[in-house]
């Protein structure tokens, strides 16, 4: 095994989900051993036996990872029509990287055109695949890891912070894409204890201290949720005052953006320069607002300022909360939409019984009632926000019984997943 030099520096990968899939025990070996190597401590690794056909029947019904590693010994006309079925199933974003045994260069810019990240000739060493898979995210061009969502209400009890926190939990859980919440509500954030959390330390100790923020400092921060869920918590203590510069959150989110998937901003119910500056940059805007005249009001002031300045970006996403509370006056939903020229991307009833029960108890909707209306509704949220589509369905798959018969397996039964 050549160990790399020096100078034949191989970086970390940030916080992704890989799914390999090998038709040579060989390669599985070198991936499983890649996979218990530092540099890809923060990846999610599950390698399963199976070639092209057996990655695309696996995500007819699944959402595909951040990267598939595709291994084959498939001849050239065979592997670009298996790639082709699979990119019927792949989600935006998603890396693909073949492991193949043809060296041939018309090959491999064949495979380029068709959005393949990288093309490695078997056999292949350890640090061959770490290195390339570190190049898909460290290079000049590649294009940063995270997705950065920022959420908060139009006004001070809107449920902004339920919204943000059950859809990471549906992203990390439903999606499987790695996330964390950051909590940007020093003085009074509620991420800790809606995940029954009670951590140490968390975002306060980094916005304090602007020339430490590295990788490092922030993984030691991040509370664990759940196997892809993490927690940048709030200290929830008044002992400080919270009077933060306009790029003071800046080094946090860039940090999070080049390691992690998917960011969620919990971003609390005021305006200041900060405040603006981080919904502005954000990828993904959440605005929570219930149906009453205060709640429009505020709306319309802040989707028309972040309409301009935001012009060439998606128009943030309504979510109507607390709809339908017995005796209350309230707006029409349609009236609402109308007035602020944006039809809401979710409405989430006022069911205080199943609200009330996941707070006090310190989980998320899907864990009380996985079936309930308000957990679909989350989950549907969760996928737009992400851009990921629903999964298809397959009503009987030719591959499934010739699957069966070899043996071969798929996310849910994977031969060998490492999760670090």
């Amino acid at each position: 095994m050549k160990i790399p030099s020096g100078s034949d520096h191989i970086a970390p990968l940030p916080r992704v989900s890989l799914q390999a899939f090998c038709e040579s025990p060989e390669t599985a070996q070198i991936i499983q051993t890649a996979a218990a190597d530092r540099r890809m401590e923060r990846a999610h690794v599950t390698i399963s036996m199976g070639g092209v056909s057996v990655a695309a029947e696996t995500y007819r019904e699944a959402p595909t990872p951040n990267v598939i590693v595709l291994d084959t010994a498939a001849n050239r006309s065979d592997l670009l029509a298996g790639l082709e079925t699979l990119a019927e199933f792949c989600d935006p974003g998603t890396k693909v990287v073949v492991i193949g045994r043809t060296n041939d260069i018309v090959l491999y810019r064949e495979l380029m055109a068709r959005g393949v990240s990288d093309y490695l000739v078997a056999p292949i060493g350890v640090f061959d695949f770490i290195r390339s898979l570190s190049h898909l995210y460290t290079s000049e061009t590649a294009e940063p890891v995270g997705r950065i969502i920022a959420v908060t209400g139009a006004k001070g009890g809107t449920g902004a912070s339920f919204i943000a926190h059950n859809v990471a939990f549906s992203i990390a859980r439903d999606l499987g894409i790695q996330t964390v919440i950051a909590d940007l509500d020093l003085g009074f954030g509620t991420a800790g204890p809606d995940f029954n959390q009670d951590p140490v330390q968390g975002i306060a100790e980094a916005v304090f201290a602007p020339d430490r923020i590295d990788t490092n400092l922030i993984d030691r921060l991040l509370s664990k949720c759940g196997e892809k869920l993490s927690l940048l918590a709030a200290p929830a203590t008044l002992e400080k005052m919270y009077d933060f510069s306009e790029a003071a959150f800046d080094p946090v989110i860039d940090v999070l953006r080049a390691t992690t998937p998917c960011v969620m901003l919990d971003v609390p119910h005021l305006w200041s320069a900060w405040s603006r500056r981080v919904l502005i940059h954000a990828d993904e805007i959440l605005l929570v607002a219930s149906p009453d005249l205060a709640n429009l009001r505020n709306s319309k002031n802040l989707l028309d300022t972040l309409r301009a300045a935001r012009g060439h970006d998606e128009k943030p996403n309504l979510v109507m909360n607390f709809v339908g509370i017995p005796k209350r006056p309230e707006i029409t939903v349609a009236d609402f939409a109308k007035a602020v020229a944006l039809e809401p991307a979710a409405m989430i009833p006022f069911e205080p019984k199943l609200l009330g029960e996941a707070a006090n108890n310190g989980q998320m909707v899907a864990e009380v009632d996985k079936d309930h209306q308000i957990a679909e509704t989350i989950r549907k949220l969760a996928r737009k926000v992400t851009h990921r589509q629903e999964p298809r369905k397959a009503k009987g798959s030719l591959f499934s019984p010739l699957m069966a018969w070899l043996g071969l397996t798929s996310p849910s039964g994977a031969e060998m997943s490492t999760s670090r």
